[in-house]
This record gives C-alpha cells, structure tokens and sequence, in this order.
C-alpha cells in the first residue's frame, strides 16, 4: 500500500525542517504523491513562523509542479482544555488543520492519565474545525481509544499515524495496534502520513503501514490511500475549496 497524499510535511517555514515547500511537491511529483498538505508548526514553537505565515498562504499556487497543496498547520493543542495556539481568525482562513500534543508546551511536563488527555481532545473537537489528529498515539499522551475514536468517528475527523513518531519511538507499536482495533471496531478512518521535515521523506510510510498491513486493517478505513476518494471527503467538509 501507498499513500497519494501526505497530509503532515514541514517545510523550512519551520527551521527544524530543512526543504522548502516546492523541494516537497517535487518529490512528491517524483513518487506519484497527488497532493501535499503544507502543516507548519503553530506559534507555540519557539522556532514556528510567525502568525502572517498563516494568513498569507493564499500567495501560493494550487499546485506546485502538478501537486496539490493544502494549505495548512499543526496547531500545538496547548492544554487539557483543548486549546489551539492559532487564534480563531486565522484558523478561518486555514484550509487543513490537524492539531497535536507536543510535550514542550507543558510547564513541568509529565504524563497525564488517559482521562484527562482524552477529554482535551473531546474539547478541542468542541472548540475548532479539525481535520486531521496528528500522532494520538505517542506514549507521553496516553488515551481512552474508545472515546477518542469514537469522537472522532461523529466529527468525521482523521486519526493519524505517523511514520516519524513510530521510527523515533515516540509512538510504540502497542499504542497503534489498540488504535487500529478501536478504529476498525468504530468504522473510524486514519490517514498515514510522513510527518517530513526534509524532501526525501515526503509519503515515506512504509515502516508504519508494515504494521497496518500484519493486522488485516481494512484499505477502506485508510482515507490518504487515493487521492480522489480523500479530495470527496475534504469537500464535504470544507465545499468552499478549489481544490
């Protein structure tokens, strides 16, 4: 199994990524990957673009060497309360918007139970337009699958799994296993993305989607799978796009 469309990539928007967004579409044009989701880090991050990044996206083309660009950002969700660090304003303006816990916004950061990070995510979900969670299964956010998946599942939200946690070790196999049975039992479709933060990354899935594959998990449930069943779903929720 391949991907058509990487929905979480970097770009040197975000100085810990080193490509720019066109070295990205190019490989993607390479490889046979239809569409790029540009998520660059929200403010939270020390080294995030700054906020008019956000705002002036609408400078960029549709498509970047015949690859479709959405236009978008990891939001850092900055506490259990479910809040984003982009304002609300700018999120309107935002065509994908995946939101993420990252350790670095807790002050004296420690893992909380699975109650208490899974009812930030239900908040969030009550909060803001969210398309995509990014990396629910990492082990420092440890969470209730049967809620989670189960909201997410009525909200029409996509949970990820995330090559660059997997291989780092950020997300262990035992937390994608659960989420893959809790999404299979619930009808509840993931995208499986690269989370790139250099070219050669982009649509790099195969270590994460060796683990999909051992399981039987249904290709139906995979929505990054093919391009067009995945532009139909993204326009029933956002219709306004051209894309």
């Amino acid at each position: 199994m391949t991907i058509q469309a990487d929905l979480h990539t970097h770009t040197v928007a975000s100085t810990h990524a080193y490509s720019t967004i066109t070295e990205n579409c190019a490989q993607a044009e390479r490889i046979g990957v239809k569409c790029v989701a540009l998520t660059d880090h929200g403010t939270a991050v020390p080294d995030s673009p700054h906020i008019w990044h956000f705002g002036n996206m609408r400078v960029l083309p549709r498509k970047i060497c015949g690859v479709t660009v959405l236009k978008g950002v990891e939001a850092n969700i900055i506490n259990y309360d479910g809040e984003l660090d982009i304002p609300q304003n700018r999120l309107d303006q935002i065509e994908w918007v995946a939101a993420s816990y990252h350790r670095y916004y807790f002050d004296g950061f420690s893992p909380a139970d699975p109650k208490t990070v899974t009812e930030g995510y239900l908040k969030l979900f009550d909060r803001y337009l969210v398309d995509i969670v990014g990396h629910p299964t990492t082990q420092n956010f440890p969470v209730d699958w049967e809620r989670l998946v189960k909201a997410a599942k009525e909200r029409d939200i996509l949970l990820e799994l995330n090559e660059s946690s997997f291989v780092t070790k950020k997300s262990p196999k035992e937390n994608i296993l659960a989420m893959l049975e809790a999404c299979k039992k619930y009808g509840c479709e993931i995208a499986v993305d690269s989370d790139a933060h250099f070219w050669t990354q982009i649509a790099e899935v195969k270590n994460v989607m060796r683990v999909i594959e051992e399981t039987g998990f249904p290709q139906s449930l995979i929505a990054n799978l093919e391009w067009e069943r995945l532009r139909e779903k993204i326009l029933k929720k956002r219709p306004t796009l051209d894309i």
